[in-house]
């Protein structure tokens, strides 16, 4: 029975790196997160490519146009969402999440989910470096892992 599964060997990717200034200071921490793992696994510098877009609810049309450009092997995004007093929180982080998976899926290629979506500030930093990891990090090993495994996996047929 064939067995399928992605390597973190990055050093044969190209990466895009996908940013919301919204939050700034803890969206940086997340980039700086990705882009220690892409490093630390292999990917040449050269090799990742990073923009910054105004919001989580920029990522999925910036994710999705990068994606589709064929240039790049995955794409990470990045953003931080903090929930307050009004729906806000709902609208912004519903459709992130729900435009980065279509993204992926339209495109075929893999589009990690590195937006952080807390009840406060206080949580935001502790997943960007703090306490609970770096989900930056988390996202961008998802990506070389998934990156790889689609490029073992049978290739989809385009003329269905």
């Amino acid at each position: 029975m064939p067995t399928y599964e992605g390597s973190f060997d990055a050093r044969h990717l190209r990466v895009a790196v996908i940013a919301a200034r919204f939050n700034e200071t803890i969206s940086k921490r997340l980039l700086d997160g990705a882009l220690d793992c892409l490093i630390r696994h292999g990917i040449p510098p050269e090799e990742v490519w990073v923009a910054w877009v105004p919001g989580a609810f920029e990522l999925p049309s910036a994710a999705k146009r990068v994606a589709s450009s064929g240039e790049f092997d995955a794409v990470v995004c990045l953003g931080v969402v903090i929930k307050g007093a009004t729906p806000h929180f709902d609208y912004v982080a519903g459709h992130a999440a729900h435009g980065i998976g279509q993204a992926a899926l339209d495109t075929g290629v893999p589009i990690a989910f590195g937006v952080l979506t807390t009840e406060t500030a206080a949580q935001a930093e502790e997943r960007a470096g703090g306490k609970m990891g770096n989900k930056g990090f988390e996202a961008a090993a998802a990506a070389i892992e998934m990156a790889n495994l689609f490029a073992s996996l049978p290739k989809p047929q385009t003329n269905l």
